[in-house]
């Protein structure tokens, strides 16, 4: 009987068969892994973290890779937070960092503005998704739990597939799917 025992701690056999990897901080994500999940997403795309500013640094031309999707019928949105809310200033207090989130912030919305004439590409404003970034491309995503006084990369992360109902990316998908429809339409990405 020592064999069932041994599959069972090297196979996965239950809700974590959705886990694809786990890194201890987002910044330790392969870019590639970015690349391939938004090259390969055909139907929906959702960047769901507070300013959404580390993907224009890290994805180059990302703009161009996002207009080719959304030109295709791939649904992007982004969900990110008021740069103007108290949520926002209240964070820039704790993470007491010289590029505040409302620049970040900022910055997406100067990013977004290049995307403003392509259909299928949303933005919208939200803040109670501060503690928590969920990147949604069709069934696969990646997910940072914020971590106390910790910025986005130095909080883990973890990279889940689809592959039950009510699993673990049904519970994080619920999740953004309730977030989005509390949030507010941006009318004008350059803020």
């Amino acid at each position: 009987m020592l064999w069932p025992d041994a599959i069972r701690r090297n196979v996965k056999t239950g809700a974590d068969r959705e886990v694809l990897a786990v890194y201890p901080y987002r910044s330790a994500c392969p870019k590639s892994v970015w690349r391939d999940l938004i090259g390969a997403a055909r139907t929906e795309i959702t960047f769901a973290g507070y300013t959404n500013y580390f993907l224009w640094l890290e994805l180059p031309n990302l703009v161009g890779a996002l207009r080719r999707k959304g030109q295709r019928g791939c649904r992007v949105r982004f969900l990110i937070g008021d740069p103007d809310s108290e949520v926002t200033r209240h964070r820039e207090e704790v993470e007491n960092v010289p590029l505040t989130v409302s620049t970040r912030i900022r910055i997406t919305l100067g990013e977004l503005a290049k995307l403003a004439d392509v259909p299928g590409i949303e933005a919208r404003f939200g803040d109670d998704h501060i503690a928590m970034s969920v990147f949604t491309f069709d069934d696969q995503m990646l997910v940072t739990p914020h971590l106390a006084d910790l910025v986005g990369h130095d909080s883990p992360m973890l990279h889940v597939q689809r592959l039950q109902d009510d699993g673990l990316y049904d519970r994080f998908a619920h999740h953004v799917t309730h977030l989005w429809s509390k949030a507010r339409p941006i009318a004008d990405p350059a803020g």
